[in-house]
């Protein structure tokens, strides 16, 4: 297996029983105004060689924050890593310097971002922007003229037009930049693409293209993907693995067909599903999650899904829950699952 230092040397790994992106006991704060803000706490993930994880849960359980850590982007003045690991290959990314990490991001590990109508730069053609990214990536010392023929390819790739590539975004449909923001994130063919709500604002029928092209690029470039989103009928889509976060805590963990059965789910997973409108429901209303995600500057106590939990016992508002084995895979944050809540 190629080391990450080695970045020079960029090609593919062989697939292997070893993860390709670990992540261990991650803790991010934010620091404002005095206060610190417990964004991330303690989460874990392993994501495997052309496998896709989903990564669900409401604004501000710390989906976001999560790829910015593994990016290495979180705001320098405001945002730490407090504890924990992240590795990739193998090889410790919090350790590494500025330098190594410029080379790592965009070629080994990718992002596509929230919003393509504002991660796009204004006054550069959209040629221009996916080109920048391979100049700085240019480990083959390829010539000015190959480097446009690859960008040519990638428009291509994701079914823009090439002779668009001239064009400034505001001359590009909201489903078309967000196919040239996917463009530039796979320009150097990376190893992992951490895709964050990229099918947000778009209509369903672009939402639809787009998921089946990084569906289709996973399968040809032998990506490996984590799928931030809110949308569960996104994860049913195009995720193998879904990990639900709350609180900046994954309280469950599994296959597709694990959190998509019909029972046995942390009580927050449960509360996810039943505010899903149903084709073949009457109801009038919907039935939401009472209350509101918890101040990151000031969690519960025990659990901190407990003052939303209509499961909540006294165990649950003084002690912090074990991780239960539901099954092969499987894995649930709360005491429901270890008999303390009877």
């Amino acid at each position: 297996m190629k080391r990450v230092a080695n970045v020079a040397a960029h090609s593919k790994v062989e697939i292997s029983s070893e993860p390709i992106l670990e992540i261990e006991y991650l803790h991010v704060h934010y620091q404002s105004e005095g206060q610190q803000f417990k964004a991330v706490n303690g989460i874990g993930l392993a994501l495997y060689r052309q496998e896709t994880i989903g990564l669900v849960g409401e604004t501000g359980a710390g989906k976001t924050t999560t790829a910015l850590a593994v990016m290495q982007l979180l705001p320098e003045r405001t945002g730490h890593i407090t504890r924990g690991s992240i590795r990739f290959q193998g090889e410790e990314l919090l350790t590494k310097s500025k330098a190594e990490m410029r080379y790592i991001r965009g070629a080994l590990i990718s992002m596509i971002f929230q919003d393509p109508m504002t991660s796009l730069n204004p006054i550069k053609t959209v040629g221009e922007q996916i080109l920048e990214s391979l100049m700085i990536h240019n480990y083959d010392n390829k010539s000015k003229g190959q480097l446009n023929q690859r960008v040519d390819e990638l428009l291509e790739l994701v079914g823009i037009n090439k002779g668009r590539r001239h064009e400034y975004p505001h001359q590009f449909s909201g489903g078309m930049k967000q196919r040239v923001i996917i463009s530039i994130a796979l320009a150097c063919q990376p190893q992992v693409l951490i895709a964050d709500e990229p099918t947000t604002a778009l209509d369903v029928t672009i939402q639809a293209q787009v998921l089946a092209l990084i569906e289709e690029l996973k399968v040809k470039l032998g990506t490996a993907v984590i799928m931030i989103t809110h949308d569960l009928g996104v994860v049913a889509q195009t995720c193998d693995k879904v990990a639900v976060m709350y609180a900046g805590e994954i309280v469950e963990e599994g296959r597709v067909e694990d959190i998509f059965s019909g029972a046995g789910h942390h009580p927050y997973t449960t509360g996810l599903f039943n505010s899903i409108p149903k084709l073949n429901d009457d109801s009038e209303r919907l039935n939401p999650i009472d209350g509101l995600m918890p101040d990151p500057a000031n969690l519960p106590s025990g659990c901190s899904f407990h003052p939303r939990c209509r499961q909540c016992r006294q165990i649950c508002i003084e002690t912090p829950p074990p991780v239960i084995f539901a099954g092969e895979g499987h894995r649930i944050k709360c005491h429901l699952y270890d008999g303390s809540a009877s």
